[in-house]
């Protein structure tokens, strides 16, 4: 596993954590879970309830959602990008597989380090899950354009 002060350095320009101040970036990595992953290892599930999101710190995770018998893969995370970050507030059924690449290191972030963090550093807490939500919502304007113009511009031959 990677040490603490590796973790820090690979993630301290996240966009995540670009607002906390070193005292409580540091605070949070403490906080979290290194989960070392092997080749090929589904770290989420899909249609499974999820409890915690995870940061890529090395390595590479695939992103398949399954549909009936097609696997359509949705993207490659590398280090410093996150999954699973609705599961912060809902633990609803996990939309895709997440499958690790090749051997990694993750850090888990479950609701309870969220709350630990946010009893001794609330306003950490809080940039946090600011910082979720202006991805959240980065994401939901991208969807909506790719929904906009899948109807303005049909795909040949699919109409």
């Amino acid at each position: 596993m990677s040490n603490i002060s590796d973790i820090r350095s690979k993630l301290k320009d996240n966009a995540l954590f670009v607002e906390f101040t070193a005292l409580e970036f540091g605070e949070l990595i403490d906080l979290l879970d290194q989960v070392s992953v092997k080749d090929g290892e589904v770290v989420v599930r899909q249609d499974e309830p999820g409890d915690c999101m995870y940061i890529v710190v090395d390595g590479e995770v695939r992103v398949v959602h399954h549909r009936g018998t097609r696997d359509i893969a949705l993207a490659t995370l590398r280090s410093g990008d996150f999954f699973g970050e609705i599961a912060l507030v809902d633990s609803g059924p996990r939309s895709a597989d997440v499958i690790a690449q090749g051997n990694g290191m993750l850090l888990k972030i479950t609701q309870a380090s969220i709350a630990a963090l946010a009893g001794v550093y609330p306003t950490a807490a809080f940039k946090f899950l600011i910082a979720i939500g202006r991805s959240l919502v980065s994401r939901l304007r991208t969807s909506n354009q790719r929904y906009v113009d899948s109807l303005l511009f049909p795909v040949e031959g699919k109409d």
